[in-house]
């Protein structure tokens, strides 16, 4: 059994709490966690502050070092080198071992020291923490988070490659969560559309979207359907073969391979469309709003502009001045184009 999200017990706990530990515990098994950590941190996050203190003594010394850390974090502290350290020696003491933990820590470490440009020990301590955790808590949340942070760290060293590879190690039939696959696979998307490769980029970013949708995170299948979208909507052909076979049917291929041309079926294109349409937050307001801008934009480029109607005349309740330059680049009457430049000039500081 996977664990469920850790905000499930948070919201059972305000709905149907406080309760005693014992009927904690028992929510605890039902849940399909084996400690409490993630609910804790959870609960410090979502300032649920009467379970923090209900849980708190039921953390070894190790968690509760963590736990520590976790809190000095969120409350803005930068200077964590000590901390992780003081939780490193607890988790390799031979009274309070904790080998998973070890290996979080060590993820923590590694990004202290990238933050800080040491970039050859942060790679060392990114890679043992991937190792680790794979060993003892494969594609358990932190080990997903180890995967996710050494590619990003790649990526952020300009190692594409080595990204994709980490990417790779993120299987589907796994049981890693469906949250971290979408993750991986938006940013796999990102990485094979830059080469070139647009057949693989399309491929990882429908199964971003699938796995988003999964994960009931509607803002990222958003942002995955939306880069489906900008890459095959030039693509269509009715006599295409329906992408989800396409996935499916799609094997590793040797370097002197050569890949396959993206064609999708325009039934594909409209009904990622049309689900992203039907599960976009529509209401204007807010400053960042990459939702808005990447639908706007894919509803012009699929001539639906007339499904954006909603939004077109609210543009005084607009807070987003990049959403408001896409709408001012889109197929609109010059009366709306007034309009709408007035709220952009607003907007400028």
């Amino acid at each position: 059994m996977r664990p469920t999200a850790p905000g499930l017990f948070i919201s059972r706990w305000r709905t149907e709490g406080p309760v005693e530990l014992d009927v904690a515990q028992q929510w605890l098994s039902e849940s399909g966690w084996n400690d409490w950590m993630a609910i804790i941190e959870a609960a410090l996050y979502l300032d649920a502050a009467e379970l923090v203190e209900l849980i708190l003594p039921e953390l070894s010394p190790a968690q509760r070092a963590t736990f520590d850390l976790v809190r000095r974090r969120m409350l803005g502290d930068t200077r964590l080198e000590e901390a992780i350290e003081h939780a490193l020696t607890l988790c390799r003491s031979p009274d309070t071992r904790d080998l998973a933990l070890e290996g979080r820590l060590r993820m923590e470490r590694g990004l202290q020291r990238f933050e800080r440009g040491d970039t050859a020990a942060a790679e060392e301590d990114l890679t043992w923490a991937e190792t680790r955790l794979k060993s003892v808590s494969k594609a358990s949340r932190d080990h997903d988070l180890s995967l996710l942070n050494k590619a990003a760290f790649h990526i952020a060293n300009g190692e594409d490659l080595m990204a994709l590879q980490v990417y790779g190690d993120i299987s589907r039939k796994e049981n890693h969560a469906h949250e971290t696959i979408a993750i991986s696979r938006i940013g796999a998307t990102r990485i094979h559309a830059r080469y070139g490769h647009m057949f693989d980029a399309a491929r990882n970013a429908w199964n971003g979207h699938a796995h988003a949708i999964l994960a009931q995170q509607p803002t990222m299948a958003i942002e995955a359907g939306s880069l489906f979208l900008d890459l095959t909507i030039d693509h269509q052909d009715e006599q295409a073969i329906r992408f989800q076979n396409q996935v499916d049917e799609a094997k590793p291929r040797d370097a002197s391979e050569e890949t396959p041309t993206l064609s999708v079926h325009p039934d594909d294109v409209h009904g990622v469309f049309t689900w992203c349409m039907e599960n976009l937050d529509k209401t204007p307001r807010g400053e960042d709003r990459p939702d808005l801008r990447a639908m706007v934009m894919m509803a012009n480029r699929l001539d639906k502009f007339d499904q954006m109607d909603w939004l077109i005349g609210q543009s005084e309740h607009v807070q987003d001045s990049m959403l408001v330059a896409v709408v001012l680049g889109s197929n609109i009457d010059e009366e709306l184009h007034i309009e709408w430049t007035k709220r952009l000039q607003e907007l400028m500081p």
